[in-house]
């Protein structure tokens, strides 16, 4: 009977093992062969050697460095502020009664409407045309400051956008975990900590954050992963031609050495694919060492 058990439930399980094996391990397997194979041509389906040449070569361009620094910079500021941002406006919005649903909807929008759209709109917004400067330079104006070319100027300025709006587009999904995990704690423990009049900040620091804490760690973990993923956010603020923009990603250099401009080095890909894999793979395993050693002492 327990062997039954045991084959109905792999039974159940194998439409998922199938489609992960064919959609993900396989790829996978596939993307790590072809990081090898130098010279790999498509049309003819042949390479003239094997090593470790593709890496190298990856590793010395100087656009996969702007674009790997450009990542780091996206993953390292926007994940925590974003997280505590959230943070902070979930604490609200679980403070307040009246319209509390109307808010909820209202930071919730950005996140089910088109990425590029969004993008586009705050193009609009930073960006300085023969007409006008733009929405946020007409406010910097208002307070005595000087107008800034957010899309098309220096460096900083580009990546202050970037960030910001990368924070924008992420908000609503964050809003919508910590507001859930905030409702889920139980008010039986706030009720006890007001009879023995605990401060505010000290029942925050000693109920809510460990009680929620599971959904931060979370968050922390998935926003690496989809800020190391980003792509779509810079051609929707900078354009397809990232690379002269220097505002490219390392999806981005991937894109571009298999179907861009420089296009049709899939073994170049190959290997700056296997490369993000890794560094992805090893912040999520730092993540979830660091969430169980936490976890652990509470």
């Amino acid at each position: 009977m327990v062997k039954t058990g045991k084959l109905k439930g792999w039974l159940y399980l194998l439409p998922a093992i199938l489609f992960l094996g064919v959609f993900m391990l396989y790829p996978l397997f596939d993307v790590f062969i072809y990081s090898f194979e130098e010279g790999y041509n498509f049309a003819t389906q042949s390479f003239f050697g094997t090593g470790i040449y593709n890496y190298s070569y990856v590793l010395r361009d100087p656009y996969f460095i702007q674009a790997l620094k450009n990542t780091f910079i996206i993953v390292i500021i926007t994940v925590p502020l974003s997280t505590l941002v959230a943070l902070f406006i979930s604490l609200g919005l679980s403070s307040i009664k009246p319209l509390r649903e109307l808010y909820q909807t209202v930071y919730f929008l950005p996140y089910v409407t088109n990425t590029l759209a969004v993008g586009l709109v705050f193009m609009i917004l930073f960006k300085k045309t023969a007409y006008s400067d733009g929405l946020v330079n007409m406010l910097i104006n208002l307070f005595g400051g000087e107008s800034v070319d957010f899309i098309t100027g220096p460096y900083a300025a580009k990546m202050f956008v970037m960030c910001f709006y990368t924070i924008w587009v992420v908000l609503p999904f964050k809003i919508l975990i910590l507001t859930s995990a905030l409702a889920s704690v139980p008010k039986v423990y706030y009720s006890a900590a007001q009879v023995d009049g605990t401060r505010p900040w000290r029942i925050f620091y000693k109920i809510t954050l460990p009680m929620i804490s599971p959904m931060i760690f979370y968050l922390v973990i998935t926003g690496f992963i989809g800020a190391f993923k980003a792509y779509s956010d810079e051609v929707a603020l900078f354009g397809t031609d990232l690379n002269s923009a220097g505002m490219n990603t390392i999806v981005g250099y991937i894109y571009d050495m298999l179907y861009g401009n420089s296009g049709g080095y899939p073994s170049y890909a190959s290997a700056a694919a296997i490369i993000l894999f890794v560094i992805v793979l090893t912040i999520t395993l730092i993540n979830l060492m660091v969430s169980k050693g936490l976890g652990s002492r509470s």
